[in-house]
């Protein structure tokens, strides 16, 4: 699963000579809480709601809206802005994307190639790209199994699905930490519940839950 298929590719973005009076318009009006500062097409810097607000005047301050207003539209964002900004490869894994956000304690990575911006990767991208991985929102079966871990059990699972004339489009494998493995399928078509529980039942799975999906717009 690499960055690429997952990031954001219409990157709004500013100049480092951007006032941070307009940075903090822009991000106001996309709905965003950070841009990219981008000059001759490479990443120079970053620039947050906390940098605008650290750079902002205190609301305690003497000066007046009209002061505090004009100190703003001369403030530039290269003054203000994070230079040492957290990158990562458009090939990179989503898990190495995911573990640099919480390492770093960022919800955003700025996507780089060559020297060159590509997209972005956020929290929410990784949130979206979780969901498409364990097959949330298709309509189907959703079946969660709790086994040892012990070689062959996927290949069992697969086998008695398979026996019903069903597909399978989405697994997900998590370790428990006493040793067991849960294990959730997604499974495309239509069964009798019970019975295909039963079914993997007497085969020695474990059945965890075992319910119907329906289709969800992500």
């Amino acid at each position: 699963m690499a960055v690429k298929d997952f990031m954001t590719r219409k990157v709004v973005y500013i100049s480092p000579d951007t006032t941070v009076s307009h940075a903090a318009d822009l991000m106001r009006e996309q709905g965003l809480h950070r841009l990219p500062v981008i000059e001759n097409d490479q990443l120079v810097g970053l620039v947050t709601e906390g940098t605008i607000a650290q750079a902002s005047p205190s609301k305690a301050t003497s000066l007046s809206i009209y002061e505090m207003n004009y100190l703003l539209n001369k403030t530039k964002v290269k003054d203000v802005m994070i230079r040492d900004v957290v990158t990562v490869s458009g090939y990179a894994s989503l898990e190495d994307a995911t573990y640099l956000m919480l390492k770093n304690k960022i919800s955003i990575l700025p996507v780089v190639d060559n020297h060159q911006v590509y997209g972005v990767i956020t929290d929410r991208d990784v949130f979206q790209a979780f969901l498409e991985i364990a097959g949330y929102g298709e309509e189907g079966i959703r079946v969660r199994f709790v086994t040892e871990d012990e070689v062959g059990v996927l290949g069992k699972i697969v086998s008695l699905i398979v026996e019903e004339n069903l597909n399978i489009s989405h697994t997900v494998n998590i370790p428990r930490k006493d040793g067991k493995v849960i294990i959730e399928v997604q499974i495309d078509g239509s069964i009798d519940l019970p019975a295909l529980k039963e079914k993997f039942e007497a085969n020695g799975i474990q059945v965890e839950e075992i319910a119907r999906t329906s289709a969800k717009v992500l």
